[in-house]
């Protein structure tokens, strides 16, 4: 049989708080909530000032999902493969009452093989998952709780291909006689079962679903469970990948095993070449290219972490209007949909593994820069956990043409947070407004800054071992330091953050190392350094998109540094970055009328991929967007939605950063004249949406939205 995956969206049950027989099979969880996954259960709840103020003013806690499903009988036999897509945090995984394993990371995606405790037929396979967020001064921004992804099952063949071994890379575009061919070369991981013979294939496939290449081997089977295929082809007038013309393959890998073939694998892939240059900048398919890229957190304001690759597509269509050409997963890896957007939709990408290594950072609860900080976090987990993290995300996100860079980590050599040196007798970084004096001089007894160039030599070892393709970055705090201590040393590509007066100095002192602005602040004159200079490849904006978390204090409950709101909607800024970098900016016809707009992307339909690739709008789970705006001048209104039919409200944002309303309530003043609604598609059938004015002592219909 082709492989296939079974997403689980619905039919989730949710706890929130201890329930310590939850794990059990037969438990009784009648009374629970019913969910869709992806969930945050951290939005859930009211915002409080007991919470930390760089996470957002939400709580965390513990929280217990559970799930049964039926696998059809003809499945028994076959490798079942549970995927979550990434649980925020510390999570505890259940099937049938066995325990599977548990994960630190909230980031990760996780996977366990389930074959053998897996149940067919009419006896349901049980699910059951612990979330442990407890620590909730954990991130200078806001995480999220809960089962924050997709979670899928995989169903394949016993001799198949590892969870993300197949390693798609294009090695070279040239030019011969006239012909353009793409040299290209696939690496096969499989896990193999007993079998005399197999025969494995991978093809290439056009947008038109027509074979273009095929490459075929016969290896001999180990007498271990894992076998490491190298194939290598050329294909003839290759279409390449860039921003401006996005074109992706298909790449189908077909295993023969006795007298049965079937597709193990079927991912979209793009063909494309890059360089840096230390003088000339970055190139793309031979041609210069800065990047105008902006930094992103994972969250959706009042949707929270459980994001939807359909409200990330609307984002990066305003993103594309303002000449944006380059995204920052700033600062651990995303979801995979929005890697899946960038390849669609022409955006180079920078992963980033990391925000902490072996030591915390300073953690702000009750204010930005205001003391005492908390030192919880992910360097708890580090010394155990990095390598497979690491490996992990190099791993699902090495088939995405978008992806360029890899990026180790993020201000990790903060001075004093809690490295020092005796280099600097007195160091300053960006969290030391407050921070007292004692704690800016040079302790002998504090970590010392070397210990990061050891560190950063493992971690681009790691990646390079996993994908050799692209280069490996960090983006740099004090590199004032840093940059003379080794810690930059290791590196492909030098990442800076908010130093562009170090620029020239550096690239001096370091010839054969290629910079880049890693994070910026929105001036004029920060992107002019970055055009004047060549050997300066682009800058990545502090942020492109409003964000959660990282208050600056009471009822503040995130940032304000994007050029477009949690809502979604562009700020005055827009039209000035978009003349920066050449986009179309965005103009907008007053009218005298509110208007109510069901926002619907345009839908995806490829003969070449199966259709749980493709955007759905009858798909359970899927997040229809209606954007309410009112005419400019006109007083604020307080506007409520009712949904009946097939569907459920899943929230309200109005990107104002200090309106306190829980997410929860179904209704919402508009900021700055713009609303967005959520609605939630719980089954098929028609959704019906009520949008009313909420007045003091009745409501007042706008309009109604039928779906």
């Amino acid at each position: 049989m082709d492989t296939e995956r079974i997403i689980l969206t619905d039919n989730w049950k949710f706890h929130y708080g201890e329930c310590e027989e939850a794990w059990y099979k037969g438990y009784d969880d009648s009374a629970w909530e019913e969910v869709t996954v992806p969930h945050d259960f951290s939005v859930k709840a009211p915002f409080s000032k007991e919470f930390s103020s760089g996470t957002g003013y939400l709580r965390g806690g513990i929280g217990w999902y559970r799930t049964s499903i039926r696998i059809p009988e003809e499945y028994r036999g076959k490798r079942i493969t549970l995927i979550f897509d990434g649980i925020y945090k510390n999570s505890y995984v259940w099937v049938n009452s066995y325990f599977l394993g548990k994960r630190p990371s909230g980031y990760a995606q996780i996977s366990y093989d389930i074959s053998d405790r897996a149940s067919f037929g009419d006896d349901k396979l049980q699910i059951s998952v612990k979330v442990v967020h407890t620590g909730i001064a954990d991130s200078r921004w806001f995480t999220g709780s809960g089962i924050t992804r997709k979670v899928s099952i995989m169903v394949s063949e016993k001799t198949a291909p590892a969870v993300d071994g197949i390693f798609f890379k294009c090695d070279s575009v040239e030019t011969d006689g006239g012909r353009t061919l793409a040299k290209v070369s696939v690496r096969n991981e499989l896990l193999t079962a007993e079998a005399d013979s197999i025969v494995v294939s991978n093809i290439v496939l056009d947008e038109d679903g027509m074979t273009v290449l095929a490459m075929e081997s016969e290896p001999v089977v180990p007498e271990g469970d894992t076998l490491v295929i190298d194939l290598s082809g050329s294909l003839n007038a290759p279409r390449l990948w860039s921003p401006d013309s996005p074109y992706l393959y298909t790449l189908e890998t077909r295993i023969t095993a006795g007298d049965t073939s079937y597709v193990a694998d079927r991912k979209k892939v793009g063909i494309r070449t890059f360089s840096f240059d230390p003088d000339e900048g970055f190139f793309l398919n031979g041609e210069s290219m800065k990047f105008k890229g902006v930094c992103v957190h994972h969250d959706g304001g009042c949707l929270g972490a459980a994001m939807k690759k359909e409200v990330w597509r609307r984002r990066l269509e305003l993103l594309k209007k303002s000449g944006c050409n380059a995204i920052r997963c700033s600062h651990n890896p995303h979801m995979p949909e929005l890697y899946d957007l960038c390849d669609e939709m022409g955006f180079m990408m920078m992963d980033e593994a990391f925000d902490e290594w072996e030591n915390p950072k300073n953690k702000w609860s009750t204010g930005h820069n205001v003391y005492p900080p908390k030192h919880q976090g992910y360097y708890e987990d580090f010394p155990a956990w990095h390598e497979t993290d690491l490996r992990t995300m190099v791993r699902r996100d090495r088939n995405h043409p978008s992806v360029i860079l890899y990026s180790i980590g993020n201000e990790i050599d903060y001075p004093n947070d809690p490295y020092c040196h005796p280099m600097f007798s007195e160091m300053t970084g960006n969290n030391d407004k407050n921070k007292p004096a004692a704690e800016r001089q040079y302790d002998a007894n504090k970590p010392n800054m070397e210990r990061l160039a050891v560190l950063a030599k493992e971690l681009v070892a790691i990646v390079r071992d996993e994908d050799d393709s692209r280069p490996v970055t960090v983006a740099a705090a004090f590199p004032e330091l840093s940059s003379r201590i080794g810690f930059i040393d290791e590196m492909d590509v030098v990442g800076y953050n908010y130093k562009e007066h170090l620029y020239e100095e550096d690239h001096k002192r370091f010839p054969n190392k290629t910079f880049l602005g890693s994070e910026n602040g929105h001036s004029p004159e920060a992107w002019k350094i970055v055009e004047d200079n060549s050997y300066v490849c682009g800058q990545f904006i502090w942020t492109g998109i409003d964000y959660l978390g990282e208050a600056h204090g009471w009822p503040i409950r995130g940032s304000s540094a994007g050029f477009i709101t949690t809502a979604g909607f562009a700020k005055e800024e827009f039209n000035v970055r978009s003349k920066l970098w050449g986009g179309e900016g965005l103009s907008e016809k007053e009218t005298d009328e509110v208007s109510v707009e069901l926002w619907k992307p345009e839908l995806i339909r490829d003969a070449s991929v199966d259709t749980e690739f493709v955007d759905d709008q009858n798909a359970i789970g899927y997040l229809y967007q209606i954007l309410i705006k009112l005419p400019k001048g006109l007083l604020e209104k307080d506007i409520m939605a009712k949904v009946t039919g097939a569907g459920e409200l899943a929230g309200i944002d109005n990107g104002n950063l200090s309106d306190l309303t829980p997410y929860t309530e179904d209704h919402r003043e508009t900021y700055e004249g713009r609303l967005v609604i959520y609605v939630r598609r719980l089954s098929a059938g028609d959704i019906k949406v009520s949008v009313m004015e909420l007045l003091s002592d009745k409501t007042e219909l706008i309009t109604t939205v039928k779906i």
